[in-house]
């Protein structure tokens, strides 16, 4: 397997920033997408992302074979709610690593959550999604969207090897679709993509990301359970 490039890398966090202002956009209500409600929060954080990453999302959905369907899961999360999960998740690590140093514990962290500074989701460039059919009903991908490495022996990974030849087959076409439209994997994650943020512009090689953190604009920030 190649080498990963995780969201601790330092080379992520010195990508420039050059907020480009798109605006959050509610994707509730879009034909063309399903959204499922696993992540739902009160202030539906969790169906926006920038309008740029609509576009794309739409794109690839015309990119696919018919009869299979985007089902997008979580969009943006508030760059708080962010931290609760990075922090929750380094302190188990630590808990099972007491060796570990505080950067091998970041590192192994940012294999399933995203150090809050660079996060794709707090941006609104971040995704996860997986494939459905028409009506809805899941295809298999290997594992459940959100699975830790330790619960599915790495089969997270997108390129993993220890999954059967019909999650293979879904999440080639899920890659194919999605790099189409200009989306970059996170490899430890095969549920999640972006576009824009800092990490798609390294692994594009761009100059500048176009997506910095956001501010869900509207009242309290939502508690959701953990991703």
């Amino acid at each position: 397997m190649t080498d990963i490039i995780t969201l601790s890398d330092p080379r992520v966090a010195a990508v420039p920033l050059e907020d480009c202002a798109e605006p959050l956009v509610d994707i509730r209500g879009v034909p063309e997408l399903l959204l499922d409600g696993r992540q739902a929060d009160g202030l539906g954080a969790y169906a926006r992302i920038r309008s740029g990453v609509l576009d794309r999302l739409l794109r690839a959905q015309r990119a696919l074979p018919s009869g299979t369907r985007l089902l997008v899961v979580e969009g943006y999360r508030p760059p708080e709610l962010q931290r609760v999960y990075f922090e929750r998740y380094a302190g188990a690590l630590r808990a099972a690593h007491p060796e570990a140093s505080p950067g091998r514990i970041r590192e192994l962290a940012s294999a399933y959550i995203s150090p809050p500074e660079v996060a794709p989701h707090v941006s609104g460039g971040g995704i996860d999604l997986t494939l459905c059919t028409e009506d809805g009903t899941e295809l298999a991908l290997g594992t459940e969207v959100n699975a830790s490495p330790e619960e599915s022996d790495n089969a997270c990974r997108t390129d993993a090897p220890n999954i059967d030849a019909t999650a293979r087959a879904h999440r080639e076409v899920m890659r194919r679709a999605l790099t189409s439209a200009g989306f970059v994997n996170y490899p430890t994650e095969w549920w999640h993509w972006s576009y824009g943020d800092r990490y798609w512009a390294l692994l594009s090689g761009q100059p500048a990301a176009h997506y910095g953190p956001v501010e869900l604009p509207d009242g309290p920030r939502p508690t959701a359970a953990p991703a």
